[in-house]
This record gives structure tokens, C-alpha cells and sequence, in this order.
């Protein structure tokens, strides 16, 4: 009887097709938002979040459910670095990433997550992560005074369903918010639909290669700190979820590495830096599903979806002042999610070491520094992140580790 259901569990039946898509729907809005902000196609990161959900699993050996869809940490980076090093150079960065990745993973496997703890401590990852909201506020701004009724339209209707909804509907803000946006955006005729015209009904995504680049690899590199530290929380939710203990078994270093493995992939296939998204947790704890083959559906489903042309040419037409609506939103809550992790870590800011270091942080990161090598440098959010973990380690006293709640 038991194997009967397992196998079940293991096959493409209605049920779990249907629940698949709708796990893939869930995620879908911040899936082809990043890669919409940032310049890239939105259906390479359709593409890469499929294959880089079943190489995750296939690493992490079937376990864990979780669908992985683009990172909202590196927007600000990638924006910079392609203005900086180019899009092929930015792409380099993004492997490098994912390599760092495989580093921590190996890392964890080798001394277990206390040295993770040491080193990225509440006091650097809580204003890392305020910069990397912080930091695209005016852009948010420039976006939505494109059209600042539509903008506004967006911005309400994502903040009413946030607030006010419950249930599925409450996880998909950012994709509610873009479909009424984009409905004020026909209603105000602002909409050009010569992308949807033009597009192919089925296509390959246009993938582009990477470029090696120092200075873009350098760039990147840092910014991997606070995603990393978001990764640990997400394992320790979606374990608490399926009432299972994903840190021992298959263990964090194998997230970690499946993390990176998909990070990487994405990077040389010129897709945006991967991560598990918690909004999917959020739906697995809501619906009580836990089979990872249901993710594995989504998966297969987003890639579909990024073959079909049509959908990518639909995409492209979200007016501006849309998207500027919704990261009037999302990047304030990540900041949000910076002060949180100061707060929920009990860390003392009354201490003036503790001040010191998140000062620095957040002056170095919002101000734009910039530390150059003959033709390499380092700057904004990686510089902040460095400078934030040395001052950890060099700074008498020991700072609070991060605390994840579920």
C-alpha cells in the first residue's frame, strides 16, 4: 500500500500537473521580474530556473521541495556591472558566484556551518541586504514617474493583496500587481505590442555567452554573502514545513552546492543568479504538499514556458511605469528584511562596535565606493560586504549570528 502511494507520488498525474503549474505560478512573477529589471530576456531565466530546480534535485538527491526562480540580491549588481563591464563580462561574474557557491558548500561539508556563522555575522548581512533594497530606489523612482497613475495602480494593488488577501492569492502580489498594472496600461493606451507581434510562437531563448572579466568577477563575488545566508533560512523553513531535517540530510553542503550548480548554469547561459524561493515555500506550507516531484513538474512547466515565444513577446510589453510600481514595493521590503535580521538576531545597537560595523556598511554601499587595482575594482554592495566581514573579524567583541525563523 505504501509503495503503491510512493509511486504515485512519483508520477505525471493529474493532480500533481496541476499542482506543479501552480507552484510554477507562484513563483512565476518574480521569476520574470529580475531578468525584466536587469535587461535580459525573460525567458532564458524561464529556462535556467527550470533546469537549475532539476539539477538542484538531482544533487540534493530528490528531497528537498523547493523551486528555484531568480534572485532579487544580485538586481542592483547586474544592473552596475553591465554598465561598467558589459552584459558578457556581468555573465562572468555570475558563474563566479556560482563557484562561490560550490566553495561555502565545501566548506560547510568540511567544517560544518559555525564558520559560515563567523563569518557572515547578523551585523553584516542585516545592512547588506538593506543596501541591496536601498540601493535601486531611484531607479524604482525613475521607472515609475514614467506614467505615475499606472505606477500607482501597480504599487496599490500589490500592497492591498499583500496586506489584505489570504491564502495562494497573498503569495502572488508581485504577479497580481503586474496583471491589473498592465490592464491600466491598455486602459491608458500605453502599450506597444509589436513584441507579441513579432515573437515566434515557439522559440529558443536567445542565450549569450560569457565573457571572462576580473574587474565583473570581483564585482559579484561579494554580493554572494547575503543570498547564501538566505539560503540557510530557506532550509531551515521548508524543513520545518515538510517536518523534515534538510541541514543533515541530504545536508547543506548539498543545497548549497545544487544552489551554485544552477547559479553557475545560469551565468554561462546568460540567465540571472538562481535561489530557492521562499514564496514557493510559502505555498507548499500553505497547500501541505510536500512532494518534490510536484517542483519537479514546475519545472519542466517553466521551461515549456520559455519555449513558447509568444509569452516572452507579452512580457517585454509590461509598460515601465509597471515594473516601477512594483519595485516602489520590493525594494523597500527588502530592505525591510535587512532591519528583520538585525532585529531577530538580538543584536545590540546600543554596542558601539555593532554601530561601527553596519555604519561603515551602509555609508560604503549607498554611497557608491569605489576601490580600484590598476584595472580592477571593487565597489558598492561587494565592497560593502568585504569591508563588513573584516571589520567583523579585526573589531574586538563577537557579533550576533543570524537568527532564521520559519
Amino acid at each position: 500500500m505504501n509503495l503503491k502511494k510512493k509511486e504515485n507520488q512519483n508520477q505525471f498525474t493529474g493532480s500533481n500537473l496541476v499542482l506543479g503549474v501552480q507552484f510554477l505560478f507562484v513563483a512565476f512573477g518574480a521569476t520574470v521580474l529580475v531578468p525584466l529589471l536587469v535587461g535580459i530576456d525573460p525567458s532564458i531565466a524561464l529556462f535556467t530556473a527550470g533546469i537549475g530546480t532539476l539539477l538542484f534535485h538531482l544533487i540534493t538527491k530528490g528531497m528537498v521541495p523547493v523551486f528555484l526562480g531568480s534572485s532579487f540580491a544580485f538586481i542592483a549588481p547586474i544592473i552596475e556591472a553591465t554598465k561598467l563591464y558589459g552584459l558578457p563580462g556581468t555573465l562572468s561574474g555570475i558563474v563566479a558566484v556560482g563557484i562561490v557557491y560550490t566553495v561555502v558548500s565545501a566548506i560547510v561539508k568540511w567544517r560544518g556551518i559555525k564558520l559560515i556563522e563567523r563569518l557572515f555575522p547578523a551585523t553584516v548581512v542585516g545592512p547588506v541586504i538593506m543596501i541591496i533594497g536601498l540601493s535601486l530606489a531611484s531607479v524604482a523612482v525613475d521607472m515609475a514617474k514614467t506614467h505615475w497613475a499606472i505606477a500607482i495602480i501597480s504599487l496599490a494593488t500589490a500592497v492591498i493583496v499583500v496586506v489584505f488577501t489570504k491564502g495562494l492569492i497573498k503569495l502572488i502580489p508581485i504577479f497580481i500587481g503586474i496583471v491589473v498594472g498592465y490592464i491600466s496600461g491598455l486602459v491608458f493606451g500605453v502599450i506597444d505590442f509589436t513584441p507579441i507581434k513579432e515573437a515566434a510562437w515557439f522559440s529558443l531563448p536567445a542565450f549569450t555567452m560569457p565573457e571572462f572579466s576580473w574587474g565583473a568577477i570581483l564585482y559579484m563575488i561579494p554580493v554572494a554573502v547575503a543570498p547564501i545566508i538566505e539560503h540557510v533560512g530557506d532550509m531551515y523553513a521548508i524543513g520545518g514545513v515538510a517536518q523534515k531535517n534538510f541541514i543533515e540530510k541530504p545536508g547543506l553542503h548539498r543545497t548549497l552546492l545544487g544552489d551554485g550548480i544552477a547559479t553557475g548554469l545560469a551565468g554561462l547561459m546568460g540567465g540571472v543568479p538562481n535561489t530557492t524561493y521562499s514564496e514557493v515555500t510559502g505555498a507548499v506550507a500553505l497547500t501541505k504538499v510536500t512532494n518534490p516531484f510536484v517542483l519537479r513538474i514546475s519545472a519542466i512547466t517553466a521551461i515549456v514556458f520559455s519555449l513558447i515565444g509568444k509569452i516572452s513577446g507579452i512580457l517585454k510589453t509590461i509598460p515601465q511605469a509597471v515594473l516601477g510600481g512594483i519595485m516602489l514595493l520590493l525594494f523597500g521590503l527588502i530592505a525591510s528584511v535587512g532591519i528583520k535580521t538585525l532585529i531577530d538576531s538580538k543584536t545590540d545597537m546600543t554596542e558601539i562596535r555593532n554601530q561601527v560595523v553596519v555604519s561603515i556598511v551602509l555609508t560604503i554601499g549607498i554611497g557608491g565606493a569605489v576601490i580600484s587595482w590598476g584595472n580592477f575594482s571593487l565597489a558598492g554592495i561587494g565592497l560593502a560586504a568585504v569591508v563588513g566581514i573584516l571589520l567583523n573579524l579585526v573589531l574586538p567583541g563577537k557579533a550576533k549570528e543570524v537568527i532564521v525563523n520559519d
